[in-house]
Order: structure tokens, then C-alpha cells, then sequence
């Protein structure tokens, strides 16, 4: 490293937010930028720890080390191209990942890592804004086609990757725009769409195919993909929500998450129009269920909807403010995390489970909880409700984050039959093969709801097996 003691001279110092009071009034991202200095010193915290575990907790196997001494050196351009080596999207990852590399970093064991997560999102915007970015086609073609279904980021990453190898590659999206959970899952104050698209044409300037309203088993059959493609790649997600199957779950304003934030990001893309959104929460009492990010992102979509209210419960108890014995280090804390979206106004609740929805004959009014414990027996936590607890929470509308459970088994999957795994995730073997000949697959739809660094680790891992498929 360059500065092997940096870490002792230089405080962790992070970019920062917007204001409360003016972001809430806004879709644009919320995170702020360091200027190019500070943002290198930060870098000079990276120390020669000797072993890098930020590097063993990156499912892409970024080489953190070695592009934070570039950065801290102000070689801007070196350090993208180290950076761009195992992650086809830093600039997606930079944004939105977790950064599991943080907590698994050396100087979080006093809870001051490197500011890994902004680096990588800092040397990304520096490369594209000094024109280190062009679009680079392959300058051999292979002569082979791929068919990748699903345009997220296991999708765009299998189809960059494939495209690099020199094979003609044409992704196949659903929607009215590529880019799958990037695009309509996210809300826009965390993940700019601009910044999807910015990705996206660099792609096909590169000679990557993307077709949009192609919804391979519906409007285009899967035989059709099969005869005419060398390979297919299919990425389409885990898009099968989990449902409460609870009295009152037919009532009117109890909706997904995801078609929640689907919506709005329609709106703010400009694909439908204000008052053509069907799920609103504009001056409205909304509950969310379910303590994830999907949930804080509907908290934080709420309040910009100009919601009356907005809680969020979860069903397990609260974490810890510390890392507990039993979750140490380098492993992922599991600890309260609280996001942008709850600082801007939320109640929140845990140990919660919700027993029925009550309303006005069709109209839904509100939720019955009660609380729970939960004991450790026989190797497994079980959930025990607390006698004396249930209450209503009043609500216009109630938005389940609950999570995905598999892909949607209708349409390409139950046209191709492919094997699926006990969860009715695809099955695939070692080389991402499924039990099809020349049909591959990989993402949310083999391993189930996951991060997006996952899905882009898995669509690479892909892509490289495909490849060895077609050479041979």
C-alpha cells in the first residue's frame, strides 16, 4: 500500500445524505459525493492487513486492496480498470450493495472500515466523466448466438460477459424497458435510472441486442428462442411473491411491495402518467410488513407520495445495536440497520406477526398484530405469540415486503419443463446447465431472492460456462 499507516491519520468519513427536509420533496438519489481529495485519503485507510477479507466477503472477488491504492494514488484510470475486472457494474454495486466487503474489512473489528462501498462508486463516476468509458466491441465474432431471458443483472451480466467473448448475444426483456430489478424495483432516490441506462447503451454500442415487450412464454415462444439460439441463458428472477394467507387478505388496498415500487418507478420514468398510478399512498395511513430493504424502500416511496403515515413491522425480534458473541467478525453483522428512508419519518415495530386484516365490508381499515417471542428449541427458533397482545394497526394501505419465494413457474418455465430444485427454484449442475440441453440459467431464479452483487457474481460464473459450451 502506499500509505501503510494511513488508517492511523485518517478518520472514516463518508459522503453523506441530502437534507431530510429536501430530499423527501424528490425521487433523486439521496447519497451526496466526496470531493476527489478526500475521496483518495479515504482510500489511504486501506491497510496492508496481509490478509484481505473484504476481498473473501465479495461474492464478485473484487481486488479492493489493490484498487484502493490506485485510488489513494490518484491513478483514477488504473484503479477502473482493476475495479471493471471482476465487476461488470460498479457503478450499480457502488450505489446499492450492502457492502458485505465493509464489515468483513480489518478496521471494522473497531467498526471503522474503509469506505469500500463509495470508493468503487467514486473511481466509477470519475471513469465516466474523464471519458475513460467507451464502448469496446469484441473485434472477432464467434458466429454463435445466445439468448439471455431477463434483462436484471444476472441477465446483463451473463450477456456482457458473453458478448466480450465475441458471441452475438440478445437479451430478451418482459417490459417496456431492460435493466429488470434495477430498473422498476428500485426506487430511483437510491439507484438513478439514468445511471441504468448509461450502462445499458454502452452495451449496445458494443453490439449487445436487447428487445423490450419480448416476454419469452407469452408474446414470444420459448421453441421459437430454442431453434434459433446456439445457447440460452435464462435470468428472469425470483419473481413469485410471498403472500399472508390470512383472513382479509382479499380486501382492497393490500398490495405488493414490488408492484408498489414498480408503479412509481413507471412514474418517474415517465412511462405512465401521476394520476394513471393505481397504487398510491397520497395523504393515506400505509403499514408496511416486512423489515428488509424492499420494506424501507416502500417506506421511503411512501413518504415522497405524501403518505399520512407510514409504519413498518417485522416478525423478528429487534437486532442488536452491537455485533453479538455468536456473529463475529469477519462475518456480516446482523444488527439494526436504519436506512435513509426510516430517517425520514416511520414507525417501526418488531417481534410483531399479523393475525388478520379487518375493513369496511370490502375496504381494508387495518391490521391485527400481536406480539411474539421467539425460543430457541431443538435446533430451531420457534415463534410463540404473547397472550394479551393483539391490537389494530390502522391502515388505507397495507404493502407486504415479504420477500420472493421462486421464479414464476407460468409461461417459459412450464413450456420448457425444466427440473426445479425443493424450493421450485431452476436446478441447475455444476456448469449452470439445466436439465435441457443447450438452456442455462442463473440469478434469483436458481439461488432465489439475493443481493444484487449475487446475481451479478452468478450471471458471470454463467456466462463463462456458456462459453465453454459453445467452443467445444
Amino acid at each position: 500500500m502506499g500509505d501503510i499507516t494511513g488508517f492511523l491519520k485518517i478518520k472514516r468519513k463518508e459522503a453523506g445524505n441530502r437534507p431530510v427536509n429536501e430530499r423527501i420533496y424528490d425521487f433523486s438519489e439521496v447519497e451526496q459525493v466526496l470531493n476527489s481529495e478526500d475521496r483518495m485519503l479515504q482510500a489511504s485507510r486501506c491497510m496492508d492487513c496481509g490478509i484481505p477479507f473484504c476481498h473473501w466477503s465479495c461474492p464478485v472477488d473484487n481486488l479492493i486492496p489493490e484498487w484502493n491504492d490506485l485510488l489513494y494514488k490518484g491513478e483514477w484510470k488504473a484503479a477502473y480498470e482493476r475495479l471493471i475486472s471482476t465487476n461488470n457494474f460498479p457503478e450499480f454495486t457502488g450505489r446499492i450493495c450492502p457492502a458485505p466487503c465493509e464489515h468483513g474489512c480489518v478496521l471494522n473489528i473497531n467498526r471503522e472500515p474503509v469506505t469500500i462501498r463509495e470508493n468503487e462508486v467514486a473511481i466509477t463516476e470519475k471513469a465516466f466523466s474523464e471519458g475513460y468509458i467507451i464502448p469496446q466491441p469484441p473485434l472477432k465474432r464467434s458466429g454463435k448466438k445466445v439468448a439471455v431471458i431477463g434483462s436484471g443483472p444476472a441477465g446483463m451480466a451473463a450477456a456482457d460477459m458473453l458478448n466480450k467473448a465475441g458471441h452475438l448475444v440478445t437479451i430478451f426483456e418482459k417490459d417496456q424497458k431492460a435493466g429488470g430489478l434495477l430498473t422498476f424495483g428500485i426506487p430511483d432516490f437510491k439507484l438513478s435510472k439514468a445511471v441504468v441506462d448509461r450502462r445499458l447503451k454502452l452495451m449496445i454500442k458494443e453490439g449487445v441486442i436487447i428487445q423490450t415487450d419480448a416476454h419469452v412464454g407469452q408474446n414470444i415462444s420459448s421453441s421459437e428462442i430454442i431453434e434459433n439460439y446456439d445457447a440460452v441463458c435464462i435470468a428472469t428472477g425470483a419473481g413469485h411473491p410471498r403472500s399472508l394467507n390470512i383472513e382479509g387478505n382479499d380486501l382492497k388496498g393490500i398490495y405488493f411491495a414490488m408492484d408498489f415500487l414498480t408503479n412509481q418507478n413507471k412514474v418517474t420514468s415517465g412511462i405512465i402518467q401521476y394520476d394513471e398510478n393505481e397504487i398510491s399512498a397520497e395523504n393515506k395511513r400505509v403499514l408496511v410488513i416486512g423489515g428488509g430493504d424492499t420494506g424501507s424502500d416502500c417506506v421511503g416511496t411512501a413518504i415522497r407520495q405524501r403518505a399520512r403515515s407510514v409504519v413498518q413491522i417485522e416478525i423478528l425480534p429487534k437486532p442488536p445495536l452491537e455485533r453479538e458473541a455468536e456473529n463475529p467478525w469477519p462475518y456480516y453483522a446482523k444488527v439494526l440497520k436504519t436506512t435513509t428512508s426510516h430517517e425520514e419519518g416511520c414507525e417501526r415495530y418488531w417481534g410483531l406477526s399479523t393475525v388478520r386484516f379487518v375493513g369496511d365490508g370490502k375496504i381494508l381499515r387495518g391490521a391485527e398484530v400481536e406480539e411474539v417471542n421467539w425460543e430457541y428449541e431443538e435446533n430451531r427458533s420457534i415463534m410463540k405469540a404473547k397472550t394479551g397482545t393483539r391490537r389494530i394497526i390502522e391502515a388505507d394501505i397495507v404493502l407486504l415486503a415479504l420477500g420472493f419465494g421462486h421464479p414464476v413457474l407460468d409461461g417459459l418455465l412450464e413450456e420448457l419443463n425444466l427440473d426445479l430444485d425443493s424450493r421450485k427454484n431452476i436446478k441447475i449442475d455444476g456448469s449452470y446447465a439445466t436439465s435441457r440441453h443447450k438452456i442455462f440459467a442463473a440469478g434469483d431464479a436458481v439461488n432465489g431472492a439475493s443481493l444484487v452483487v449475487n446475481a451479478i457474481a452468478s450471471g458471470r460464473k454463467a456466462a463463462k460456462e456458456i462459453d465453454k459450451f459453445l467452443k467445444i
